[in-house]
C-alpha cells in the first residue's frame, strides 16, 4: 500500500464531503441502527450531522483549509477522546489529525459509536492509505498527544492523566444569543434552530440569551412557534415536564410557551428545555461582559454588529472547517508535535 500524501489527503477530503451530500444505503443501514441505540439521535439528527460535514467538506474549503496543514512524514500518534452528545461531533477532531499527516488513536463515545466508523470506512474506501492512520481503542496508550473532551469533571482527570504530553483539554462551553428588539419572524425562525438542533445537545446550540430592556418576550415565542414539534421527543418532553415542574414547586419566576421554558438567571448554562435569558441596556456593556465570558461561550448568535466574533442566526451548527471547538486552531497545535 503506498503511503498516505498531502496531495491524498485534500483529494480524499473532497470525495468525501462529495461522497456525504449523497450517502450510500450503507448510511441508512447505520443511521437506523444509531437511532435504536441512542434515543436522541432521531433519524433528523443524524442526516443533519451528515450533511453538515457534506457541507463543510466542500472543495473550496477544503483547498483553503488544508493550505496551513503541515503534513507530517514520520507521523505521531494522537489519542482521541470523542465525545457523543451529538452525531458525530467527534468527527472534526480526526480529520485534523488526518489531515496532518498524523496516525488518529480514536476512543468512541458509547453514545456515538456507529456513524462515525462508517464514514471513516468509506475514506478509507477512497484513499486506501487512511487505514495505517486510523486505529479504535478502548483504553489510550503510547500516544505523543491527545485531544479530549469531556465535562467539566472529566477535564481534571484529563489534565492529571495526560499533563505529560501536549494536549488539548476541552470542558463544557455554550452558546449565547443576542437580540437588539429589530429581528423579523424569520430572524427568530433561523435562531430557533441555533437552540433546537439536536436538542440543544451540543456546545453551539444557544442556551441563554439576552434581550434589549424593553423587549416583548410574546414576539420571541412567536418566531419559534414552528418548532413545537420538538416536544412530541419522549427525551426532550420528560425534561421539559420535569424542568416546568421544579419552577412550579419553587415559585421560580418563568414564561412558558408550552415546548420552551425562558428563566432570566446569570447563569450561561441552562437545563434541556431551558432557555435562560438577561436584559441589558447598554450594548458595548453587554459586548465586555461577553468578553469576559469567553472561556466558557462556544458561540455568539447575533445579527447585531458586535465587536466580537458573531454567527448569524441559523448558523451556529454549521461551522467552518477553521472554526475550532474552544476557538483552539486544531491544525496549529498538531503542526508543534514533533
Amino acid at each position: 500500500m503506498s503511503a498516505l500524501t498531502h496531495e491524498k489527503v485534500i483529494n480524499a477530503f473532497k470525495l468525501l464531503g462529495k461522497l456525504l451530500a449523497e450517502p450510500t444505503s450503507r448510511f441508512e443501514i447505520e443511521i437506523f441502527a444509531a437511532k435504536n441505540s441512542n434515543a436522541w439521535f432521531t433519524e433528523d439528527n443524524l442526516k443533519k450531522s451528515i450533511a453538515s460535514f457534506a457541507e463543510m467538506l466542500n472543495s473550496s474549503d477544503v483547498e483553503k483549509w488544508l493550505k496551513t496543514a503541515k503534513f507530517n512524514a514520520s507521523p505521531k500518534k494522537i489519542g482521541l477522546i470523542l465525545a457523543g452528545n451529538i452525531p458525530m461531533v467527534g468527527l472534526h477532531d480526526v480529520l485534523c489529525v488526518l489531515a496532518t499527516g498524523n496516525i488518529a488513536l480514536i476512543k468512541l463515545s458509547s453514545s456515538d459509536d456507529r456513524l462515525i466508523k462508517i464514514v471513516l470506512n468509506e475514506l478509507i474506501s477512497i484513499e486506501p492509505a487512511f487505514a495505517d492512520h486510523i486505529v479504535y481503542t478502548d483504553r489510550l496508550k503510547d500516544f505523543d498527544a491527545v485531544i479530549a473532551t469531556g465535562s467539566n469533571n472529566s477535564s481534571r482527570y484529563f489534565d492529571y492523566y495526560f499533563s505529560k504530553v501536549p494536549n488539548i483539554i476541552r470542558k463544557n462551553r455554550n452558546s449565547v444569543a443576542v437580540l437588539n428588539g429589530t429581528e423579523h419572524k424569520e430572524d427568530l425562525n433561523n435562531l430557533a434552530s441555533d437552540i433546537f438542533d439536536y436538542f440543544g445537545l451540543g456546545c453551539r446550540n444557544v442556551s441563554k440569551i439576552y434581550f434589549p430592556e424593553d423587549y416583548d418576550i410574546a414576539s420571541f415565542y412567536e418566531g419559534i412557534e414552528n418548532y413545537q414539534p420538538i416536544i412530541n421527543h419522549f427525551k426532550y418532553n420528560n425534561n421539559y415536564d420535569y424542568n416546568k415542574s421544579i419552577y412550579l414547586v419553587n415559585g421560580a419566576a418563568h414564561f412558558d410557551n408550552g415546548f420552551l421554558l425562558l428563566k432570566e438567571d446569570e447563569s450561561l448554562a441552562s437545563p434541556l428545555a431551558v432557555l435562560y435569558f438577561e436584559r441589558y441596556k447598554d450594548l458595548t456593556a453587554l459586548e465586555n461582559s461577553l468578553k469576559e465570558k469567553a472561556d466558557h461561550i462556544q458561540c455568539i448568535i447575533s445579527n447585531t454588529p458586535l465587536n466580537i466574533k458573531t454567527f448569524a442566526f441559523g448558523e451556529s451548527q454549521h461551522p467552518k472547517l477553521w472554526d475550532y471547538a474552544d476557538h483552539v486552531n486544531t491544525i496549529e497545535f498538531l503542526n508543534t508535535i514533533s
